[in-house]
């Protein structure tokens, strides 16, 4: 039986760039495509491997498409996007993205960022333990965790950060290299998002636990403490 191709979803009203990536992507990827972001909505319930998704459209923009999918849609979302100042890109990071990429674009380029974040995924979801620390329970491959038996409901990169983290217990891991690591290759972003996801990973933990699993190790970063 033939491998299954991974599945990648492009979204842009500009219809030219959609047929143009789809007949590049088509004889290595299975390509789901959509025009605006109300379809895109609906095809990324098909369950994509990655999806490149525009910013500017009219109605439903790609901010808003990634804010209402990136909770229940793990898959690595790159943003297309003509805009190039500093702080649309953290906003799109903040949103949920993993990547930003600028039009225009070099078609190799884009294919060698989508090879590389699917690579990243493949080797993020081969862990298939669940560990046990006290009265936590992290499932790295449903990508769920539990204090006593309570489910705790992480995002996305709030998971990848326990995960980082839990998986190096004791290891020292400073702001910059969480951002690297969790947000992927040429993440630019202000690491200081990394301090905002490690609240929320601590106020939800809070509801459940006296005991501080994230430790500031101050000057330094982050550490497991299990």
């Amino acid at each position: 039986m033939s491998k299954l191709r991974e599945r990648i979803l492009i979204v842009d009203d500009e219809r030219g760039i959609v047929d143009m990536m789809k007949a590049y992507f088509s004889p290595q990827y299975e390509v789901l495509t959509a025009y605006s972001g109300e379809e895109a909505l609906k095809k990324a319930e098909k369950q994509p491997d990655l999806i490149l998704l525009d910013i500017n459209m009219p109605g439903i923009n790609g901010l808003t498409v990634c804010q209402t999918i990136r909770e229940h849609v793990a898959c690595p979302i790159l943003f297309l996007t003509a805009r190039i100042e500093s702080a649309d890109k953290i906003t799109g990071f903040q949103a949920g993205a993993d990547d930003y990429i600028v039009k225009p674009f070099d078609l190799d380029e884009l294919a060698a960022r989508i090879a590389a974040h699917l690579r990243r995924e493949k080797r993020w979801h081969s862990q298939s333990t669940v560990r046990f620390f006290g009265e936590l329970a992290v499932d790295y491959s449903a990508r769920t965790v539990t204090i006593d038996h309570e489910a705790i409901t992480l995002s996305r990169r709030e998971f990848d950060i326990l995960e980082l983290l839990s998986l190096h217990a004791g290891q020292v891991f400073d702001r910059e290299r969480i951002y690297e690591t969790v947000w992927g290759i040429d993440g630019d972003g202000n690491s200081d998002t990394v301090m905002e996801h490690v609240r929320k990973i601590r106020a939800k933990f809070a509801a459940h636990t006296l005991h501080s699993y994230i430790e500031t190790v101050w000057g330094c970063g982050y550490k497991w403490n299990g």
